[in-house]
């Protein structure tokens, strides 16, 4: 006589591993501002909230949060791309360089929405902005100063954020 015994796991993303990945961005944020004096406190918990929002829903394709100068991306800056978990990697936040020079630059953020995103009515889009804090506009995508180097992930719940930040030449 013989047995088989198959398994499948399914996960369902929640509200809880959203705010598991989210935190893990806003620790990236509280670093550059520990070591370059920006973004402020508030800003960092209405971006936290955003991704959670955007993750939770699915209409995250990649943020950016870093500085920027003549148009470019220069480092320390961090973009964050939305995955499906392809790999069980869960790295903890960290790794953001002291020291660079961010003179003549601005602190910025540069959203890009996923495809859901764009399967929604105007009105639906409309409905999922007005409870948060963040109000933001139309702009090009900048360029970047150096090149990005993809240096950690953060998952949970079969979904992942992948980070690179921008590395100088120098």
């Amino acid at each position: 006589m013989s047995y088989s015994y198959s398994s499948t796991e399914s996960t369902t993303f929640t509200i809880t591993h959203a705010k598991y990945i989210a935190a893990k961005v806003a620790t990236d944020l509280k670093r550059i501002q520990r070591f370059y004096h920006q973004p402020s406190n508030g800003d960092i918990d209405d971006y936290e909230h955003e991704i959670v929002q955007l993750l939770k829903y699915g209409y995250l394709e990649k943020v950016t949060y870093g500085f920027k100068r003549g148009g470019n991306w220069i480092e320390p800056t961090l973009l964050y791309t939305a995955a499906q978990l392809g790999i069980a990697a869960n790295d903890d936040p960290g790794k953001v360089r002291p020291g660079k020079d961010i003179s003549n630059s601005s602190f910025y953020s540069f959203l890009e929405y996923s495809s859901a995103w764009y399967a929604l009515t105007e009105t639906e889009k409309e409905e999922f902005k007005k409870p948060l804090s963040l109000k933001r506009g139309f702009a090009n995508t900048p360029g970047i100063s150096g090149y990005l180097e993809e240096d950690r992930t953060y998952s949970s719940g079969g979904k992942s954020l992948l980070r690179s930040s921008v590395r100088s030449y120098s």
